[in-house]
């Protein structure tokens, strides 16, 4: 192959890609409906003058045929008056009047035929244009619901379903970890040594304030002969401190005793 013709080739190759990058299809029907429809007026016009031909033929019969019939007469009167010269010419202009008719009543013959054909052609196309019109519009309809499909089509990509759900897994196992983590530093400074400390303290400031309620009660006399020893256990205990209830318990166990003692 030689190099212009390969040269050639790929130009056409190049040319019908982008071509089909940039047709329509759908302002391509349209415009195919415009040129049809616009040749109708055009077709009419052919029409009218294949008719107005024959119409034309009609009345050169109709002129002929009655030319006939008066050269036919006037021969007849010039017989009848002896005037044969004039009957002479008279019977030229009849041949010729015939002659006329005859290939006028032809051409007459051939412009209705052409009539009747440009006629149908015309009804033909009209019915075609009308069947391809209605094609045509099937196909926009289709191109159009195509394109809106083409769109859903796209906007649905964007919104991935897949990818989503990737997203959201990928933000739930952070949002877990972050929660596990609080979670885990919540709990780690619940158990560390100033906390056990603090708690500590607070038992000791129970355990001063149970002694000092003792020690109000024992200088008001409330307090029976225990109470000393209850006091100094309390005290000597100060390892192991002892809860509110069974300090609250020692006392009501007391003032039962100083009540038995008194009477």
């Amino acid at each position: 192959m030689g190099l212009w013709a390969r040269i050639t080739r790929v130009f056409r190759a190049s040319t019908g890609a982008a071509l089909d990058k940039i047709e329509n299809p759908e302002l391509v029907l349209q415009q195919t409906i415009r040129d049809m429809r616009d040749r109708v007026p055009e077709l009419n016009n052919s029409v009218a003058q294949v008719m107005a031909t024959e119409r034309l033929l009609i009345k050169n019969a109709e002129n002929l045929e009655k030319q006939v019939v008066e050269l036919d007469s006037k021969i007849k009167a010039s017989v009848k008056m002896g005037r044969d010269d004039i009957a002479t010419a008279y019977i030229g202009q009849l041949q010729q009047a015939q002659l006329d008719l005859e290939r006028t009543s032809a051409q007459l013959e051939h412009a209705s035929l052409a009539s009747k054909q440009a006629l149908k052609a015309r009804d033909n196309y009209v019915l075609n244009m009308k069947k391809r019109t209605a094609e045509a519009m099937q196909l926009i309809s289709a191109a159009k619901q195509a394109k809106l499909q083409e769109q859903l089509a796209q906007t649905m990509e964007t919104f991935n379903i897949g990818d989503d759900a990737s997203t959201f897994n990928e933000m739930r196992e952070k949002i877990d970890r972050r929660v596990a983590a609080a979670e885990a530093k919540l709990q780690l400074g619940s158990s560390t040594v100033d906390a056990q400390m603090a708690d500590i303290e607070r038992e000791a400031m129970d355990i001063q304030l149970q002694d000092k309620l003792l020690e109000y009660k024992s200088q008001m006399g409330l307090l029976g002969s225990g109470s000393g020893n209850t006091s100094g256990k309390q005290i000597s205990a100060g390892s192991e401190p002892v809860s509110n209830e069974e300090v609250l318990e020692q006392v009501i166990v007391n003032e039962a005793n100083d009540a038995k003692g008194s009477n």
